[in-house]
């Protein structure tokens, strides 16, 4: 279409580029929608950037592939604890099984979930920080030091401490908002919602409970204390608070006795993991252990302590003190989290990455301050933005050392089995990742698919006699047999003995795969 004469020029018409940019900037900028969905899309996106090389492995920690078969025999109709066995609450294998139904069934999509719980997380960071008046740029600061400490220690998996940690930052940004209007009494709804919201994070792991306590003591204590909320309608709160809690896990129990099953949903959810924490380390160990993650952390640590130290009482009532203090008291609840199993995995520390984020945050903003006024806010976003790509490079300059074009010894693994063995057939993973069955197709030859637990020093936790399950696998002579020699003097003796005289006995070896530790075994029965 041309421009006629007499007729005004068609920029006039309809504008200047610029003005049409302009017009359409300030529309979206007035939308509601586009608001409110600004902030979790741009959360979702650094996390996607933050993550990627947890697209690119799959097989990152070996517990989140015990949790990726168990919600793939659940699709299949056997239930976890009874198709596969494990001293987790179910709550893991749940959100396993829902990913794979919504997003496929692949080993990426458990990548996705992870993706998602950390963006969810970071945004729920994010609104804790504005509910307690703190600024837009601090909330943002916080959201994004806890996507790149997200990738450290593990957390790069989708291991229990990010499944749950949306559920936790749920319910206490619910806690924090009844606790700013301490003048009214905190409403039912609300209540019901941080409750349902900690019972999920329980079925996931029982460590939260501690962080439970204080989303709880936030919604009510405040306005108990300014006389808003009867200590009666309190004690009725508290006591409706720890049955929401408990009501999904005495769901799942009450799902498992219906089908006659709930001996295993016993032993599985409480009584193994009680055997589990007797084996708690040696103090050396657990020394070691901390030393190495605060070692990690100690950027985040270092600027938590300056916001910290800012705190007097006489200004305790500022907002920002206000901010610090609440951030404090969820670092100090996930720290007996992290400390409670005796354990010290590096993962566990995980759960210290929202509260330290948030502390960080008001560190980095308290140091920016302390320059010229017009120096501050890019002072400020200077150091988050060094921070957090520190944290983020811990994890990803040595994957990136690696080449990203490095084969994946996993992968590699499955699908030399998938060439040997019939869609479903059960094979024998002694010491390697139970992702592997999934990856492959193959069936499990028993309900104690993970190794740590089966041949490894775990097998007291189960509750059976790991060696005489072993023999019984040998015995049935399963087509294929998975060793991984760099991990060969992990298994007990007993077990070592056994295996290495059926395999010289009954099996040739067809293939070898390179991993980090040493040489994986494919052997196939003679």
């Amino acid at each position: 279409m041309s421009e006629t004469v007499g007729s005004p020029p068609l920029t006039a018409a309809l504008g200047s580029p610029r003005g049409l940019v302009a017009r359409a900037r300030a529309r979206l900028v007035a939308s509601p929608l586009a608001r409110a969905l600004a902030v979790p899309v741009l959360l979702f996106a650094l996390t996607l950037a933050a993550r990627v090389f947890a697209f690119h492995h799959s097989v990152i920690d070996t517990d989140e592939g015990l949790y990726l078969l168990q919600a793939r025999e659940w699709l299949r109709g056997g239930w976890p604890y009874v198709a596969v066995w494990d001293m987790h609450p179910v709550g893991a294998p749940a959100l396993f099984a829902v990913a794979l139904v919504l997003f496929g069934k692949s080993v990426m999509t458990i990548r996705l979930l992870g993706a998602i719980c950390v963006a969810v997380t970071a945004w729920l960071t994010y609104r804790t920080v504005r509910q307690l008046q703190g600024p837009r740029v601090v909330g943002l600061a916080a959201a994004v030091l806890y996507i790149g400490q997200s990738v450290v220690l593990g957390g790069l998996a989708s291991n229990t401490e990010i499944l749950f940690a949306p559920f936790v930052s749920g319910a206490i940004y619910l806690g924090v908002r009844a606790a700013v209007r301490a003048d009214v009494a905190p409403r039912w709804r609300d209540l019901a919602v941080m409750g349902v919201l900690m019972g999920c994070a329980l079925t996931i792991k029982p460590v939260v409970a501690p962080m439970g306590c204080l989303a709880f003591v936030l919604m009510t204590l405040p306005a108990w204390w300014s006389g808003a909320l009867p200590w009666r309608r309190a004690l009725g709160m508290a006591a409706a608070y720890a049955a929401l809690c408990v009501l999904p896990t005495v769901l799942f129990g009450l799902a498992y006795a219906a089908r006659g099953q709930f001996q295993f949903f016993l032993y599985g959810s409480f009584l193994a993991p009680l055997a589990y924490a007797g084996g708690a380390v040696s103090a050396t160990q657990a020394w070691d252990r901390v030393v190495y993650a605060l070692t990690d952390l100690m950027f985040p640590l270092l600027l938590g302590l300056v916001a910290v130290a800012g705190l007097r009482r006489r200004s305790l009532n500022h907002p920002a003190a206000l901010l610090v203090v609440v951030a404090l008291l969820w670092f100090i609840t996930a720290a007996i989290a992290v400390a409670g199993p005796g354990m010290w995995f590096n993962h566990y520390f995980v759960i210290l990455m929202a509260p330290l984020s948030i502390l960080a945050a008001m560190g980095a903003w308290k140091l920016a301050w302390k320059l010229r006024p017009a120096l501050a806010l890019p002072a400020f976003v200077g150091l988050v933005g060094a921070v957090a790509i520190h944290a983020w490079a811990i994890d990803t300059m040595p994957r990136l050392e690696r080449g990203w074009d490095v084969p994946d010894p996993p992968r590699q693994v499955a699908e030399i089995i998938r060439q040997q063995i019939r869609r479903g057939e059960p094979i024998f993973i002694a010491n390697y990742h139970p992702a592997v069955y999934v990856m492959s197709g193959a069936g499990v030859p028993s309900r104690f698919a993970f190794p740590g637990h089966l041949t490894c020093e775990w097998d007291r936790v189960t509750g059976v006699d790991a060696d005489a399950e072993v023999n019984r696998i040998l015995a049935g002579r399963p087509r294929i047999i998975v060793v991984d020699r760099g991990y060969w003097r992990t298994m007990r003796r007993r077990v070592r003995v056994n295996l290495g005289t059926t395999l010289r006995r009954s099996y040739v070896k067809v293939a070898e795969v390179q991993e980090i530790g040493g040489m994986v075994e494919i052997w196939r029965r003679l």
